[in-house]
């Protein structure tokens, strides 16, 4: 009898990741639950993936390395990325060989300079504050916007690429100071946009499969100190309207990048429930690690449900409210932080550490993160959990400087 009708698709595996960082250790322990295999491309055998794959799922080779990633495709059926470090032109050789990439690069191109990524949303009609390009000398005395609107300070000055965690990303209170920061970036071509008085920093993360199937986690806050984002409160305490706001961009943005895999959208909420994107990560996110313990399917396993074809999760809460809080270094130091672990974990006794095992810590390095589910989506009561963690971690209280 044939039943070939009654078969799933075999999924794609081993699937290969670019980037051995904590993002790619997460993916692993979601790639176990689906009986999936990994290899992770990256420098160094102390990056904390390499401890879950195994010395033979290592490719040793930097992010940008193609040689390296030539290595990777032979060995598995599909390549994704945990960041967005790489060299689009030497990837495009290998794809137009057959090497599978997901996302495809055509999905990632528009996004990954910030100056092409700001006019890609705004030729798709998404909402995206004020901007132009800095690219010669002279550029500083520019009036007005590309929409033609006054420029006024304050402004934002971003680097194109490269930047996280708010490197790269500059506030400038007057023309004097936006000479003296782009003369100090060797005057390279940079992005200025208009500085928005949000209300919130909020996050969308949206997952699209091959097949077109979207699914839109719930709407979450983060919260930012120093421009590291130092914790996430979901569902973030906004408005339905303001929440469908954001829920509908990302849809769009996966849709219209006719991606695979997940994207995070990072947006602002401003007065009157304006939603605006700030930016784009074609990517799981630190903004998603709640969804470990919050959701149903995590922002792991749902990245690589799409990227091997298998159908989207569920990626509902199944707890009311969720907080996440980033453990950042506080000082140059070699050491795991045990006793501070623990005295989080005897102070909220149904936290979850998630420890990256990095070597070394210094001021501002993602370190591990808190994870806390509760029976309350009070954005005080919430908070107030934050603040608790964060007053164990730190030695004054509060997240340092870079």
């Amino acid at each position: 009898m044939d039943d070939t009708r009654d078969r799933t698709p075999s999924p794609l595996s081993p699937i290969g990741i670019i980037g051995g960082g904590q993002l790619a250790w997460m993916m692993a322990d979601a790639a176990t639950h689906l009986g999936l295999e990994l290899r992770v491309q990256t420098p160094h055998g102390d990056d904390p993936a390499v401890a879950r794959v195994g010395t033979n799922g290592w490719v040793a080779g930097g992010i940008a390395d193609p040689v390296a990633t030539e290595r990777l495709a032979t060995a598995c059926q599909v390549i994704t990325f945990e960041n967005e470090f790489v060299d689009l032109e030497a990837l495009g050789r290998l794809e137009r060989r057959g090497v599978n990439f997901r996302p495809k690069l055509a999905a990632i191109a528009p996004i990954l300079d910030k100056y092409h990524q700001r006019q890609f949303l705004q030729t798709i009609g998404l909402p995206v504050p004020p901007f132009a390009a800095l690219t010669y000398d002279g550029d500083e005395d520019r009036t007005t916007w590309e929409d033609g609107s006054a420029i006024a300070f304050p402004i934002v000055l971003k680097t194109r690429r490269h930047g996280y965690d708010g490197q790269g990303t500059f506030v400038i209170p007057d023309r004097a100071t936006l000479v003296r920061v782009w003369e100090r970036l060797d005057r390279q071509p940079v992005l200025i946009e208009a500085f928005i008085p949000f209300e919130r920093e909020l996050a969308a993360l949206a997952a699209r499969s091959p097949a077109g199937d979207v699914m839109v986690y719930p709407i979450v806050e983060t919260q930012q100190d120093h421009q590291v984002c130092t914790r996430v409160i979901a569902p973030a305490p906004i408005s339905p309207t303001a929440a469908a706001e954001a829920d509908r961009i990302a849809r769009t943005l996966v849709e219209k990048l006719d991606g695979v895999g997940l994207f995070a959208v990072e947006l602002f909420l401003a007065h009157g429930d304006r939603v605006l994107v700030n930016e784009i990560a074609p990517r799981t996110h630190n903004s998603g690690h709640f969804s470990i313990d919050a959701c149903h399917t995590s922002q792991f396993e749902q990245h690589l449900r799409a990227v091997a074809d298998l159908p989207l999760g569920d990626g509902s809460m199944h707890c009311a409210g969720a907080v996440m809080v980033n453990l950042l270094g506080f000082e140059r130091s070699v050491g795991d932080y045990r006793d501070r672990r623990a005295a989080i974990l005897d102070a909220i006794p149904s936290a979850r550490i998630y420890w990256y095992g990095k070597t070394s810590a210094s001021p501002g390095r993602k370190l591990g993160h808190v994870t806390v589910t509760a029976a309350t989506a009070n954005p005080t009561e919430l908070l107030a959990i934050t603040r608790r963690i964060e007053q164990i971690w730190y030695p004054n209280g509060t997240p340092p400087e870079k």
